[in-house]
């Protein structure tokens, strides 16, 4: 089924944005500059409100170039479809301190039909690795891009570089397809995990490569129907289900698919992680198919004592 469902959603996205069918926004005439310095933040956001209120299929062009972006918040519901089509690069701000109190540097919230399509987030995330490692007084970080509450969302084409936490969070969505994803990140960045999903249902993410300092994929509390095939992961810790059951309520994880994917020198291959304390959560219907594994120190984990800081551990 979810073979059968992957072309029937890619081609009904090409039709709807078809350009006889869409209206067009260019980034630069909002006012946008590519020149990497001039703020690029209001332009968007204004190219974005644009889109949203247009009844007919839209689509937001960013052009080639380098354009500064600060946190901003693209909020629906919208009237009608969005395509955003990047050729440029989306660049934050040299001060780790722009973003890294936001939370998320580009964040999408109830926004339903939206595909974004090619370019390059550069998130600059070195400094704040240096004030992370240094133990100095730091902000929290910020993940590069975020999908709250949406529907029907297609990623393809996109390369993150660089985050300072999370290069891409799918959080309470249905319908999600991750495809020819290139997420680039030292080895030793902290906590850069790659994708990460929760709460979310019906998400495929496939044909990508994830080299990063955490996580190629962290898989969080209620996630189900995730299907994940054709993944190159290394450097990073692999693919990961939890931590969960760290609280006494808490959704589960149930049908998650990994197929023909390739670890290659990762910490971990594939991993449940999950901690020793009374809990609703559980993990229920996970199939790893086709995994190969290159120079892995730990293939395969299924840990159900999970306590990283070894600090107060539960023995149950």
């Amino acid at each position: 089924m979810a073979k059968l469902i992957i072309p029937l959603l890619l081609l009904f996205l090409l039709f709807v944005f078809s350009p006889s069918n869409a209206v067009s926004y260019n980034l630069v005439s909002f006012g946008a500059r590519p020149d990497g310095r001039a703020d690029a933040t209001k332009p968007f956001l204004r190219a974005w409100a644009s889109a949203c209120q247009s009844v007919r299929p839209s689509t937001i062009h960013v052009p080639r170039g380098r354009y500064l972006m600060k946190p901003a918040v693209f909020r629906g519901p919208c009237k009608s479809r969005i395509l955003i089509k990047i050729d440029g690069t989306i660049l934050a701000p040299n001060n780790y301190y722009a973003i890294g109190n936001a939370g998320n540097w580009l964040l999408f919230v109830q926004v339903t039909g939206l595909s974004v399509l090619g370019g390059t987030l550069d998130a600059r995330g070195a400094g704040f690795w240096a004030c992370r490692n240094a133990g100095r007084n730091c902000p929290a970080g910020a993940r590069t891009i975020t999908f709250n509450y949406a529907n029907n969302i297609l990623i393809s084409g996109l390369t993150s570089i660089n985050s300072q936490t999370t290069h891409v969070v799918v959080n309470r969505c249905n319908n999600v397809m991750v495809q020819k994803v290139q997420i680039l990140a030292p080895d030793q960045s902290p906590n850069t995990d790659g994708i990460h999903v929760q709460f979310s249902t019906g998400v495929t993410i496939r044909s990508s490569g994830i080299r990063t300092g955490d996580d190629c994929i962290s898989i969080g509390p209620g996630t189900s129907n995730l299907w994940i095939d054709h993944i190159a992961c290394g450097p990073g810790h692999g693919i990961s289900i939890g931590s969960l059951g760290k609280d006494l309520r808490e959704s589960g994880v149930q049908n998650v698919t990994v197929k023909n994917a390739v670890f290659t020198g990762t910490d971990n291959g594939v991993r449940i992680k999950t901690w020793a304390r009374p809990s609703s959560g559980y993990v229920r219907g996970v199939l790893y198919e086709n995994i190969i594994m290159k120079d892995v120190k730990n293939p395969i984990i299924i840990d159900q004592r999970y306590c990283p800081d070894n600090q107060g551990c539960s023995r149950q």
